[in-house]
C-alpha cells in the first residue's frame, strides 16, 4: 500500500545517509561543498536574459547620471539622487548575482541507485519517490526542472531573467532582486518627471549636455522601461512575499496541491526564507557571501558547473 506523501517524506528525511548527501548547512563545510554551492546553469535563454538586464540597468544608470544628474546646477540635488540611485543598483545587479550563482536547492543527481536504497536501510513498506528524469530520491515539495534537468526543492519556478530556478536556497535573493529593481524604476521614473518639468519650464538647450531630441528619445525609452519593469517586479515581489506567508510555492500554487506538510505562520515564512530575526540583513544581498568560493573550481556536471 502507497503511504502518504508526508509519511514518505519522513522516512526519507530520517536516513542519515540521505541528510548527508542532500544538505549544504554543515558546521564546518568542505571546500568542495562550498564549491557547489555556486553554480551556473548553460542556458542560451536564460544568459540573453541576463545580459539583456544588466545592460537595461546599464542604460537607466548612463541616462539617469549623465543626462539628467550631472547637468543639473543644483549640486546637492545631483549627489543625493546619484548616491541613492547607484546603490540600489548595485544592490539590485548584486541580489541578480547571488539569485544566478546560487544553488536554488538541487536534490543530488543520480542517487537513486540500488546501491545508494541499500545503504538507506529502508524498512518493508517504507516508500521514497525517484524522479525518472534525473533519477534522484525525490524529496516532498521537491520539482523536476527541465531546463536545470535537477530535481530543485521548494522550487518556486524558473526564471529566465536569472537564468536560474527559483528555489529554496535563493529565493531570498529574488525577492531582494525584485524589491530593488522596483525601487530603481520608479526613482528613474520621479526623477524622469522632475528632469521633464525643468527642461519645459527653461530652456532644453540648457538642462541636459545631449541635443534636446537625443535628450528626449533617451527619457522616453527610460520612461517606457522603468513602467514596465515597475510594473513587472511590484506584480512579482508582492506575489512573492504572498508565497512565502503562506508556505507555499508559486508550482503549487497553480496545480492547487494540497498540503501535506505543516504550514508554517507567516512570520515564521519569513523567519525561515531570510533567515533569523528581522534586521537590515535581510534586505543585504552581500549577508553571507565568501570571496573564496569564487576561486574554488568544481567539475562540470550537466547543465551546469561550479565555479
Amino acid at each position: 500500500t502507497m503511504q502518504s506523501s508526508g509519511h514518505r517524506f519522513r522516512d526519507v528525511e530520517h536516513h542519515p545517509l540521505l541528510a548527508d548527501n542532500d544538505g549544504f548547512d554543515s558546521s564546518s563545510p568542505s571546500e568542495a561543498d562550498m564549491a557547489e554551492r555556486v553554480w551556473f546553469i548553460r542556458d542560451g535563454c536564460g544568459m540573453v536574459c541576463a545580459i539583456m538586464t544588466w545592460l537595461l540597468v546599464v542604460y537607466a544608470d548612463f541616462v539617469v547620471t549623465f543626462v539628467m544628474l550631472l547637468p543639473s546646477k543644483d549640486f546637492w540635488y545631483s549627489v543625493i539622487n546619484g548616491v541613492l540611485f547607484n546603490c540600489l543598483a548595485v544592490l539590485a545587479l548584486s541580489s541578480h548575482l547571488r539569485t544566478m550563482l546560487t544553488d536554488p536547492g538541487a536534490v543530488p543527481k543520480g542517487n537513486a541507485t540500488k546501491e545508494y536504497m541499500d545503504n538507506l536501510q529502508l524498512k518493508p513498506g517504507e516508500v521514497i519517490y525517484k524522479c525518472p528524469k534525473c533519477c534522484s530520491i525525490k524529496p516532498e515539495r521537491a520539482h523536476h526542472c527541465s531546463i536545470c534537468k535537477r530535481c530543485i526543492r521548494k522550487m518556486d519556478h524558473h526564471c529566465p531573467w536569472v537564468n536560474n530556478c527559483v528555489g529554496e536556497k535563493n529565493q531570498r535573493f529574488f525577492v531582494l532582486f525584485t524589491m530593488y529593481i522596483a525601487l530603481i524604476s520608479a526613482h528613474a521614473l520621479v526623477l524622469c518627471g522632475f528632469q521633464f518639468f525643468s527642461c519645459v519650464r527653461g530652456q532644453w538647450t540648457e538642462c541636459s549636455d545631449f541635443s534636446p531630441p537625443v535628450t528626449v528619445i533617451l527619457m522616453i525609452f527610460l520612461c517606457l522601461e522603468g513602467f514596465l519593469f515597475l510594473t513587472f517586479t511590484a506584480v512579482m515581489f508582492g506575489t512573492q512575499i504572498h508565497s512565502i506567508c503562506n508556505d507555499e510555492t508559486e508550482i503549487e500554487r497553480l496545480k492547487s496541491e494540497k498540503p501535506t506538510w505543516e504550514r508554517r505562520l507567516r512570520w515564521e515564512g519569513m523567519k525561515s526564507v531570510f533567515g533569523g530575526q528581522p534586521s537590515l540583513l535581510w534586505i543585504n544581498p552581500f549577508a553571507g557571501f565568501r570571496i573564496r568560493r569564487l576561486l574554488l573550481r568544481g567539475k562540470k556536471g550537466g547543465p551546469e558547473f561550479s565555479v
